[in-house]
């Protein structure tokens, strides 16, 4: 197991402290770390995905308003 130092401002120490008292702080800055991981990369598979999207709508010919209209009409049962 890796050891991390970092350095937070006092009141973040202090909340943090009184916050997770009598747990293992270890544990939980660990679990906080794993979510910021997953959360940035959740953030960089959507931001991927969009520009795929944008990227394909390029090369897609625009559909009018009636055309919509129609396909919407025709999925309905």
């Amino acid at each position: 197991m890796a050891t991390v130092n970092f350095s937070v401002p006092d009141e973040v120490k202090q909340a943090f402290n009184e916050t997770f008292k009598g747990r293992n702080k270890s544990a939980i800055i660990a679990e906080l770390m794993r979510e910021a991981v997953e959360r940035a990369q959740r953030r960089q598979r959507q931001s991927e995905a969009v520009d795929r999207i944008l990227e394909r709508r390029k090369h897609t010919p625009p559909v009018t308003a009636e055309e919509l209209r129609a396909a919407r009409e025709e999925g309905r049962p």
